[in-house]
């Protein structure tokens, strides 16, 4: 009888390669002709932490996109602002906010217990109670939702039950709040009033994590987990895994992917595009040498104020900022952006040819709230 062969090997994946596959899924190899809110639910949801960044990462994915698509989808209710994903504020389809609300709720709790000590005393399923009839009554701001649980319990801290309020309840952004051109205070209600919806089931995370690897493939139970805020999903996988293919990274770290899924070659071009801060193209993996040089890494922030970043060749290679310049007249926006390496004659040229266009659509299409004029933006050069 003839031996058995040993199974080959799983095949090994440069950060290289492994960068063009995530881009191949974050639509950021090219353009595509998606629509804004199948765009949002092929990305599981889009980093929404400010009120501008999803435009922009839309606008980086979409051909042809229009800043209002988005914004109606905001209006309609198609689409909303709530914490989910790390415990950060996300832009996600209706239907996922009443599903990944429940499903990252441990990550909440988790949170909440670390103000337990502000919240002596404080019966916590009545104050879901409480919290959930106030902003179900009218949109409340966080201040008010503070003021009104501090005159149930007034020896509690403020901060600690503003906390247990958004960790215990599944609470959304309203608009015009997050409205392109438009500007409103932080106004929260639940997500099952403002989309007239019960909220899902927690679910099994099965599913979500086969949506993941579509989003953000190949990648690691550790990627998972740090782009979800989870943690023990490694059983997950392993229920998943006769569904998978497994590679590994140059570090023999063990990663997953859909069979079927694109996974371009390494030489593939990338062209430049600019992405806002926190985009999650640089945040879905625990392991993000795959966008993030190594010498570059910290550099696209500054505490908790990130900067907009630069992809060249599919690697963060620069980092932008929005301003006013006096080149063009007073009140005109000006496009500063920041090396942080050297960039070939080619590589500049690529980048000023996508700078306008964004400025183009991005300062045009609408008055900007923060004082940007409706007139053609001018780029300043790598100041």
């Amino acid at each position: 009888m003839a031996a058995k062969k040993n199974p080959a090997p799983p095949a090994v994946l440069s950060p290289r390669a492994l960068g063009r596959a995530t881009l191949e899924r974050q639509l950021l190899l090219r353009r595509t002709a998606m629509s804004a809110k199948d765009a949002v639910g092929h990305l599981v949801g889009l980093q929404a932490q400010n009120t501008k960044p999803p435009y922009y990462q839309l606008f980086a994915r979409l051909d042809g996109f229009d800043p209002g698509e988005l914004a109606a989808l905001m209006e309609s209710r198609e689409v909303v602002r709530i914490v989910t994903l790390r415990s950060t504020i996300h832009l996600h389809t209706a239907a996922d906010a009443l599903t990944l609300r429940p499903l990252v709720q441990a990550a909440r709790d988790r949170e909440l217990r670390m103000f337990r000590k502000g919240l002596a005393g404080v019966d916590l399923e009545r104050l879901g109670a409480v919290g959930r009839e106030l902003v179900e009554e009218r949109p409340r701001t966080p201040g008010e939702i503070r003021e009104a649980l501090l005159a149930e319990w007034p020896d509690a801290d403020p901060q600690a039950l503003g906390v247990a309020a958004r960790c215990l309840l599944p609470l959304v952004q309203v608009t015009p709040r997050g409205v392109w051109g438009r500007s409103g205070r932080v106004a929260l209600t639940t997500a099952e009033h403002w989309l007239a919806g019960p909220s899902e089931p927690v679910p099994a995370p099965d599913a979500t994590a086969l949506r993941y690897l579509g989003a953000f493939g190949p990648a690691s139970v550790q990627d998972m987990q740090a782009w979800a805020g989870l943690t023990r999903l490694r059983e997950v996988f392993d229920r998943l895994r006769p569904r998978l293919i497994t590679f590994r990274d140059e570090n023999g770290v063990e990663l997953f992917d859909l069979p079927d899924a694109p996974r371009p070659d390494e030489d593939t071009p990338a062209p430049p595009r600019f992405l806002p801060e926190f985009d999650n193209v640089l945040l879905g993996h625990a392991d993000r040498t795959r966008v993030i040089p190594p010498r570059y890494r910290g550099r696209n922030g500054n505490g908790n104020q990130a900067y907009g970043t630069v992809l060249v060749d599919g690697f963060l290679a620069a980092i932008w900022r929005l301003g006013t310049g006096a080149g063009a007249g007073s009140g005109a926006v000006a496009l500063t952006v920041q090396p942080l390496g050297r960039l070939s004659t080619a590589e500049r040229d690529a980048v000023t040819e996508e700078a306008v266009r964004m400025l183009a659509t991005m300062t045009t299409a609408v008055s900007d709230t923060n004082g940007y004029d409706n007139r053609f933006a001018t780029f300043v050069d790598f100041g």
